[in-house]
């Protein structure tokens, strides 16, 4: 296993095929600060420009937390001036999460609240484990999400149940929020980063040229009607019906061997 720094707080370990983005702030919970924020969406830049990798898992050394949100105590001393220069680079951070081209799982554990649940959020995937407490707190310190979440939660629980956990500010644990579909997947404690590598790992072993294209045909179509979405599932099809990966994907079925992917 590799492992690249982009500052202090995030790092990018490989193992093989599979990504794992590091959120590494222990003394602060992983919260969220200009410069956490920065590092965040040079990873992310990077990350997408490669095209060895083929899953990204988004996760937190802390062992109580995943990511509080924004650093509060930062902010505290800012001037509106302050605020409204970090809001572009805290926006990266997010949309760099949120536009990664191939499939992401965010492993959760302990409290992943306001920007730290929205980065959660932002991948195709949640697994989290029995600590596993998130929530959208914002308006209950005067702000609203804006890491995606007001946009992200409703495309999840549907917009009353977002509305609901958005207004109140209300803190889920783990078993409610696999209920409400807040989380994808439930492990036990401790087992979240385990579990989601294992999950990388498996979705990795597929084409990595149809994981993004798939993906693309999700996230495009969602939301659109059946006609418009069907267009561009049409379009993703096509972008991998005459690649490689599509011909050796044919070729190894028929000859009953692992498919060895060429990516193009």
């Amino acid at each position: 296993m590799s492992e690249q720094r982009f500052g202090e707080w995030i790092a990018v370990r490989r193992h093989g095929h599979v990504a794992e983005l590091v959120l590494d702030r222990p003394k602060a919970m992983n919260a969220v600060s200009s410069e956490l924020a920065g590092r965040l969406a040079e990873a992310t830049s990077a990350l997408a420009a490669d095209d060895s990798v083929r899953v990204v898992v988004l996760t937190s050394t802390h062992e109580r937390a995943f990511c509080v949100g924004a650093d509060l105590k930062e902010r505290n001393s800012f001037t509106d001036a302050d605020l409204s220069r970090q809001r572009p680079h805290a926006r990266a951070a997010y949309t760099g999460v949120l536009e990664l081209p191939m499939p992401t799982v965010a492993a959760v554990h302990g409290f992943a609240l306001g920007g730290g649940f929205e980065l959660a959020l932002s991948c195709d995937v949640i697994v989290a484990d029995a600590t596993a407490v998130v929530g959208l707190p914002e308006v209950s310190v005067g702000v609203i999400p804006g890491g995606g979440g007001t946009q992200l939660l409703p495309r999840r629980v549907g917009a009353a149940r977002a509305a609901e956990l958005i207004f109140s500010a209300r803190r889920v644990e783990a078993v409610e929020a696999r209920e409400l579909g807040l989380v994808d997947q439930l492990v036990g404690e401790g087992q979240d980063r385990a579990e989601a590598l294992a999950l990388a790992a498996r979705i990795a072993a597929n084409s990595p040229v149809g994981l993004r294209a798939a993906k693309r045909a999700l996230r495009l179509g969602h939301g659109l009607d059946l006609r418009a979405g069907l267009e561009v599932e049409d379009a993703a099809w096509r972008s991998v019906a005459f690649s490689g990966d599509r011909a050796e994907g044919v070729a190894a079925f028929n000859e009953k061997r692992k498919p060895d992917w060429p990516g193009l």
